[in-house]
């Protein structure tokens, strides 16, 4: 018996197209459900003077896990609590001012629908999250997300896909627009991810830059060959002068690319000129407070390789080189 490899391949990239395909059409559709229950739970969100706890059991509760993760990183204070832990003791965790949002694709789970009524005598709001809001937990709760009737993928059509991928969309939109109503900002972003890539695009160029003994400044009276002393001795060995005048202000910079395109011709008598004859005026420039990410793409942007850093009065006071972006994986 033969065996067709390519046609096998073939049928199951097509399956696992349509997977996809559905999910993707699940999420889409999303856009018809957003109605004023969204609007009462982005309200209640915003009014709660505690946490906001999510539940959940089984495949919800490990997408409440992670809507939970991304209401804490934007600014919204959150855990996750397991809803049969909280039934036996971890329902003390729950405060009067706290929210709780509900996941439940069914709005029948049990620990889930047991939990709520628990929840409001303490005094906690109750939102839920769910594709039946005639449930009894969408009866029970304050305001209720609808991600509508799903059809889940695959052959069987019974595992939760396209549901959860339709709670994790929407879970994702209440703690987003909840975020921007709040104002939730860059350097907010930044202060909750201090670790790992975000981090690092999140740095300020103050905290990068070379400064102190490490930035070269020269007056704009001095030589060139002076400027290359000055440079060499500099800790680091910074690839560009940073020039000044007399009352301290940036005036240009000079790199050695602008050394070596003098160097290029065979009169030497310029290293004896001064170097404001050949630095380059009016560079670009950043301040201490912008992001790192934003000195990256100033570099790429004009393929350079060095941006003296300013304060608001153009006084020099710092120096991004491409190698410190290096250092730093940006």
């Amino acid at each position: 018996m033969s065996f067709d490899k390519t046609s096998s391949e073939t049928r199951r990239r097509e399956r696992a197209a349509a997977i996809i395909r559905c999910e993707a059409k699940t999420i889409a559709r999303l856009e018809e459900r957003l109605d004023t229950g969204f609007d009462h739970a982005v309200e209640a969100v915003l009014k709660c003077q505690g946490q906001v706890v999510v539940t959940g059991m089984g495949k919800a509760g490990l997408v409440g896990q992670k809507i939970s993760a991304t209401l804490a990183s934007t600014g919204t204070p959150s855990f996750f609590l397991h809803p049969a832990e909280a039934l036996h003791g971890d329902l003390g965790r729950i405060r009067a001012q706290d929210l709780l949002l509900a996941m439940s694709n069914s709005g029948e789970t049990e620990e889930v629908t047991r939990l709520v009524p628990a929840a409001r005598k303490i005094g906690a709001a109750i939102v839920c999250l769910t594709g039946r809001p005639t449930s009894n937990l969408g009866r029970l709760s304050d305001a209720v997300l609808d991600i509508g009737a799903v059809e889940e993928a695959g052959t069987m059509k019974l595992a939760p896909t396209a549901s959860t991928a339709a709670m994790m969309a929407m879970g994702d939109a209440l703690a987003l627009v909840v975020a921007e109503e709040r104002g939730f900002n860059h350097e907010d972003f930044a202060r909750f991810h201090p670790g790992g890539s975000i981090g690092r695009r999140l740095m300020r160029i103050g905290e990068v830059m070379r400064q102190g003994t490490a930035l070269p400044l020269v007056a704009e009276h001095l030589t060139v060959a002076q400027v290359l002393i000055q440079t060499s001795t500099t800790l680091g060995r910074p690839g560009a002068a940073l020039v000044v005048d007399k009352d301290g202000c940036l005036a240009g910079i000079f790199t050695d690319g602008d050394l070596r395109r003098l160097l290029e011709g065979e009169d030497r008598s310029i290293l004896d000129d001064p170097v404001s004859q050949h630095m380059g005026a009016n560079p670009k420039t950043l301040s201490p407070d912008q992001l790192v990410e934003e000195a990256h793409h100033l570099l790429r942007q004009y393929r350079i390789d060095q941006a003296p850093v300013v304060d608001s009065e153009g006084k020099p006071v710092g120096l991004i080189d491409v190698q410190d972006l290096l250092d730093v994986e940006i």
